[in-house]
């Protein structure tokens, strides 16, 4: 994940943004979704009846737009607290809203045993990262591979064998992205069990200049918007660029209970450092958005379970309920969340750069005896 060592602070809310109160709102929209076959998770915003993509936005909290920040003064704590806003205490969401907060410091959690958490989805996991195997009619499709050789024989592989699922069927290893912590343990699949590796061509190239251990062989090129079709299930694999250069990430189906639904699996969290990168990313989420809104989306996964509150939706499956069915509008408020972060990271990064710039220019001034500097934040301490 590429993961910095600092310190977190979850973005607080200003007192002019109340929370809302949406507490478990996962496991009411997961029993409305699989009883009704729709979820209605936000007002006016009946799961699966909408084209365009639902904002999940409630009136109190109105969007912030990217023209008004340039003209009304908007800054980076008004998209965190309008984020915070939404998530209210919706555990998925705060998750989220963390994970994607400056300074961040991923938590490292025990490994849960290997669960099926859909009829056909397995997540094999070290706690912090996880694997995703789709069991198809024809055989397994893998995404991710773990953080070595030794994840991938001692997780995955006794993993998929303690599920009642053959190893020996994995066909394809779908790289979302080129970190380590999720090719490691291709090149030992490859080997073993002939399985053909995936990326797309950037990170591949990326990693061709890398120094790094445990590279897979470069195999397959994933392009834009390929289906990959295993038995009689089809597995649609979209550029999400922003994490890293060339990050994946795909939407397939998926069945609970022998009820379809479709899920997405968002392929990298953690921001980036450059300011351009952070706005690729932030297309990259809004477009990926509006094609889960087109597929019918209504299951949220991730492959870093402390981002989405996945660890403990494992804990909470039941004979009844899923919690990773969230509908259309959960998945669509996920991303809503993500968006809003991202913008004010952005903007966090410009008031950082400006106030670089002001402080560096008071100092100058001030040299010549003709300023007084005050201390960015305007506190005076």
């Amino acid at each position: 994940m590429n993961e910095p060592q600092a310190e977190s602070n979850r973005p607080t809310l200003s007192p002019e943004h109340e929370p809302l109160t949406r507490r478990r709102f996962w496991q009411v929209g997961a029993a409305a979704a699989l009883t009704a076959g729709a979820a209605t998770l936000l007002p006016g915003h009946a799961a699966g009846a909408a084209t365009a993509r639902p904002t999940g936005r409630p009136s109190s909290t109105p969007p912030i737009t990217p023209s008004s920040t340039s003209s009304s003064g908007t800054t980076s704590q008004d998209y965190f607290d309008q984020a915070a806003a939404l998530a209210g205490d919706n555990p998925i969401l705060t998750d989220l809203v963390t994970a994607l907060t400056s300074g961040f410091t991923p938590p490292h959690p025990d490994a849960p045993d290997p669960t099926m958490i859909f009829d056909d989805v397995a997540v094999l996991s070290v706690g912090w990262v996880s694997a995703t195997a789709i069991l198809t009619s024809g055989g397994i499709i893998l995404i991710d591979s773990l953080t070595s050789p030794s994840d991938a024989q001692n997780t995955i592989v006794p993993g998929l064998k303690a599920l009642g699922a053959d190893p020996s069927t994995i066909k394809y290893v779908v790289v979302t992205h080129a970190h380590p912590d999720h090719y490691a343990g291709a090149q030992y699949l490859a080997d073993t069990y002939g399985a053909r590796v995936m990326m797309s061509p950037t990170d591949w190239t990326t990693l061709a200049a890398s120094s790094g251990s445990n590279i897979p062989t470069r195999d397959l090129d994933i392009s834009d918007g390929q289906q990959l079709t295993l038995g009689t299930t089809t597995v649609t694999l979209h550029y999400t660029p922003g994490h890293t250069p060339g990050t994946v990430s795909p939407i397939f189906p998926v069945h609970w209970q022998g009820t379809a639904h479709t899920a997405m699996l968002w392929g990298g969290t953690n921001p980036p450092t450059a300011t351009t990168d952070k706005q690729t990313y932030l297309s990259s989420a809004i477009s990926f958005a509006s094609t889960m809104s087109q597929a019918g989306v209504d299951v949220e996964l991730n492959n870093h379970p402390f981002s989405d509150y996945g660890l403990e939706r494992i804990a909470e499956l039941s004979s009844t309920s899923n919690p990773f069915v969230v509908g259309t509008s959960g998945t669509q408020l996920f991303m809503q969340v993500m968006e809003d972060m991202l913008n004010g990271r952005i903007l966090q990064d410009q008031e950082s750069s400006t106030a670089s710039t002001v402080t560096t220019a008071a100092f100058t001034t001030g040299a010549a005896g003709s300023a007084t500097v005050t201390r960015e934040g305007g506190c005076g301490c």
